[in-house]
């Protein structure tokens, strides 16, 4: 709850301290003493949205400090924790605006964001008044509302999960059949196209291979005739033939010679042996080189027909066979198709009712909690002095989504016989202040750690009605704290702790300032309320009597 509250130089507060308590805070004044000063520097330090001129005429800059203490479990330690923020038994907002209009933000010392201000602020307080009241008075929060008065949460996340599987169901049979659709369209394509590839069959490095062997075989062809050529010269019509021929000459003088051609005679045998591992050589090469025709032939045409492939499908002449196995696959998952289609539609079938039965589940307690919310509306109006309205939670069909497939307005008729309305339509000004203490009371109750601002929610009534909103106040300031502006003596009495924002002219310059009222100042304030600016004895006298009614 807000502990303290530090305002400096903010429109014509130039300094002010405040310690509130828990309970019952009342905040009174004349009109245009600057009770809504203090509301529009809370919300300032609270990051919401509001007027700019806020820096005080002549001042550099405006700062406004709030102090706000966290018990455990508090839902701002959360905010804080996931903002990145050291967890805290209190948290310090501090915002600084410049009279250029900059603002700065800090939270516990550390910079912070508007977004955080105004997430924590979520957290710590909550305004209502009638023209500051949007979600009571918002019928797109109705439901929200009936679900927490209901405890109705457990359900609500049921539908929530059960609307979740039945859109992912959705988009899986979607996607599936976006899918299918475009295999379909292109399913002659596939079927030709895995056709020529099953008919090729390249081989992963038959490319190469092909290629190889073609440059092997074009090259034999260009030197076979030299070898041949060769050959002939080396064999036995060439030079063997011939140092043959003179080895036996010369052997066949050898003995005549006397010696003189034995050098000549084993020279020419080892020319013989030299030429006959020439030959064997030349026709080992030959051999290798031996090929058919045709096959180079077959060989060219296989390999322009890989090469042609691959490029008709734009991929590497190795990876056709990859690609291949991936058609195959998109004509297995078109043959399965639809077979899968029906296992998908029997799932978001089975979504579908898994959804509605939920949301049936939800909108049958909702109806029930409807009844109970009325009731106790009902039960609280009577004390307000509207005991011949009647207020009625409507409930009728949504579009199915993740709440659930309810539409919630709260509606009321004021008096009996009228038509009921939506809240924020039908009733009077103080009416609707007394509609919404009672929703309040109703709905939520204080809760721990909560502030609640009530501004002026009193306006429009007096008499045994002020007082039964002042005691309705009291009521709800029981177990949290409460801040409310109020011209109502009826309701300022129920406070336990009053404030008078009052005015004061120093010399050329209009300040505001806060002051604790007690004992016989609040007497006073109460009398003024009561009578106006003259206070009389018997203003006095009737103040003491309602303070201690």
């Amino acid at each position: 709850m807000l502990g303290a509250l530090e305002i400096r130089d903010m429109l014509i507060i130039d300094r002010l301290d405040l310690t509130f308590q828990p309970g019952l805070n009342v905040l009174t004044g004349e009109t245009g003493a600057g009770k809504s000063i203090l509301l529009d520097s809370l919300g300032f330090v609270l990051g919401w949205r509001g007027r700019s001129d806020l820096v005080r005429a002549g001042a550099e800059r405006g700062e406004v400090t709030a102090v706000f203490d966290l018990p455990d479990g508090h839902p701002a330690r959360d905010v804080l924790t996931e903002a990145g923020f050291a967890d805290s038994d209190e948290v310090i907002l501090r915002r600084i605006n410049t009279a250029d209009g900059r603002k700065t933000a800090y939270v516990n010392d550390r910079r912070a964001s508007g977004e955080v201000l105004r997430r924590l602020s979520g957290t710590l307080v909550e305004l209502h008044g009638q023209q500051a009241d949007r979600g009571l008075l918002d019928p797109r929060a109705h439901r929200d509302m009936l679900d927490t008065f209901g405890r109705l949460h457990p359900m609500r996340e049921a539908v929530r999960t059960a609307w979740r599987a039945r859109g992912q169901a959705h988009k899986a049979l979607t996607e599936a059949e976006a899918a299918l659709e475009t295999v379909r369209a292109e399913e002659d394509y596939l079927r030709h196209a895995v056709a020529e590839l099953d008919a090729l069959d390249p081989q992963p490095g038959e490319d190469d291979d092909l290629d190889s062997r073609r440059r092997m075989m074009q090259g034999a062809e260009r030197i076979r005739e030299d070898i041949l050529r060769a050959a002939a010269l080396v064999g036995a019509e060439g030079a063997e033939g011939s140092a043959g021929d003179a080895l036996r000459w010369l052997e066949g003088v050898a003995a005549p010679a006397e010696g003189a051609l034995d050098g000549a005679i084993a020279a020419l045998g080892r020319a013989l042996v030299e030429l006959d591992e020439a030959g064997q050589g030349i026709d080992r090469a030959l051999e290798v080189m031996r090929f058919d025709p045709l096959e180079l032939e077959q060989a060219e045409e296989r390999l322009f027909a890989i090469r042609a492939m691959a490029r008709k499908h734009g991929v590497p002449a190795d990876d056709l066979g990859t690609f291949a196995d991936g058609l195959r696959a998109q004509i297995a998952a078109l043959d399965a198709g639809d077979a899968d289609l029906r296992t998908l539609r029997a799932k978001l079938a089975e979504a579908d009712s898994t959804f509605d039965a939920e949301a049936q589940v939800l909108s049958a307690a909702r109806r029930e909690a409807a009844q109970a919310l009325d009731a106790a509306v009902m039960a609280e109006l009577a004390p307000l002095k509207m005991e011949r309205a009647v207020f009625t939670t409507a409930i009728g069909a949504a579009e199915p989504g993740p709440s659930g497939i309810d539409d919630v307005t709260f509606t009321v008729a004021t008096n009996p016989g009228a038509p009921a309305g939506p809240l924020n339509k039908i009733a009077s000004g103080g009416e609707l202040s007394r509609f919404l203490l009672a929703l309040k009371v109703c709905l939520t109750g204080p809760q721990s750690g909560l502030t609640i601002i009530f501004d002026e929610i009193d306006r429009g009534v007096g008499g045994a009605t002020a007082d039964a909103v002042g005691r309705r106040l009291a009521q709800l300031a029981g177990a949290g704290q409460i801040l409310a502006v109020t011209h109502s003596p009826q309701v300022a009495v129920r406070g336990a702790h009053h404030w008078r924002v009052e005015k004061r002219v120093e010399g050329e310059v209009t300040l505001s300032t806060v002051r604790a009222m007690h004992g016989m100042e609040r007497i006073d304030e109460i009398a003024r309320m009561l009578s106006g600016d003259r206070v009389t004895e018997e203003a006095r006298a009737a103040a003491r009597a309602l303070m201690q009614g």
